[in-house]
């Protein structure tokens, strides 16, 4: 009886771990198992190309287990006393050579059309520029002429129920279902970060004196949280990544008044160059 209680008691965490993880879109939850929720078509096929491989991966160490199962039981000292003493099996060797190749061409096309997916920015709806900083991230609207300063709030600043140490005191804020172009460099007397959102499946390094570019289309509306990815010093871990998606109205209207606050000829922050 004890082990069937144990056995559904874990059952029954794992469901109730899987649906929060379901829950809550954007950000990691306690005993969270598997990867966060996709938000972008990118993710979406990172999700996807994982459960392809942990498939792939069971498979193969299910046949070597069995594998190592048979030849216990039936080349073991009393079961096979005189070994045999064969050196070559001709169709064994084409076998283990042509299955391998065809596993690795089935893993390498979607691997390939990931990466080209990942790497190839479509024509951009906006474009941000996000640039690391020790220890915190800025972010430009080169369009709309905005440069926004992104801190990590204290425990005692946090409002509700945001998330310690992800929550920051100025979020990026995109539209829903537009391709977001996000350049990301670093401060050109600092060091490497890494600009990394996990349900956007995007993670790329931010490095002094260098533009690098990747791109995230969100299907939904929502807070998706991020943080650098690169060891970059003592407050590596408090300069968390906040992303704001709203609706195109919402976001109008946040950049309105995000004009007044931000805005490089309202006299809140110094003009900076946008590169496109």
């Amino acid at each position: 009886m004890l082990p069937q209680r144990l056995i559904a008691m874990a059952a029954a965490f794992l469901i109730a771990s899987a649906g929060a993880a379901l829950a809550v879109s954007g950000q990691p939850t306690n005993w969270q198992l598997g990867l966060q929720t996709a938000a972008t078509p990118v993710m979406e096929d990172v999700v996807w190309f994982h459960t392809f491989l942990l498939y792939l991966i069971a498979a193969i160490a299910a046949f070597v287990l069995l594998l190592l199962i048979i030849v216990i039981i039936r080349f073991n000292a009393r079961a096979n006393p005189v070994p045999s003493k064969t050196t070559h099996n001709t169709p064994i060797e084409v076998i283990w050579t042509v299955v391998p190749v065809i596993i690795l061409v089935a893993i390498a096309i979607p691997s390939f059309r990931l990466l080209f997916l990942q790497t190839t920015i479509p024509p951009a709806d906006l474009t941000v520029k996000a640039t690391g900083q020790q220890w915190f991230w800025e972010y430009d609207y080169p369009d709309n002429k905005l440069h926004i300063t992104s801190v990590m709030l204290k425990d005692n600043e946090l409002k509700g129920d945001q998330p310690r140490l992800l929550s920051v005191d100025n979020e990026l804020v995109v539209p829903v279902d537009k391709v977001v172009r996000v350049q990301v460099t670093a401060e050109a007397t600092g060091v490497i970060h890494a600009f990394a959102v996990p349900s956007f499946g995007i993670k790329i390094d931010a490095v002094p004196g260098r533009l690098n570019e990747t791109w995230f289309r969100a299907l939904r509306e929502g807070m998706y949280y991020g943080q650098c990815s690169e060891l970059c010093g003592k407050d590596h871990a408090f300069m968390p990544i906040a992303i704001r998606v709203v609706s195109e109205k919402d976001y109008a209207a946040w950049l309105e008044g995000a004009k007044k606050k931000f805005g490089y000829d309202s006299g809140a922050a110094t003009t900076v160059a946008a590169a496109k």
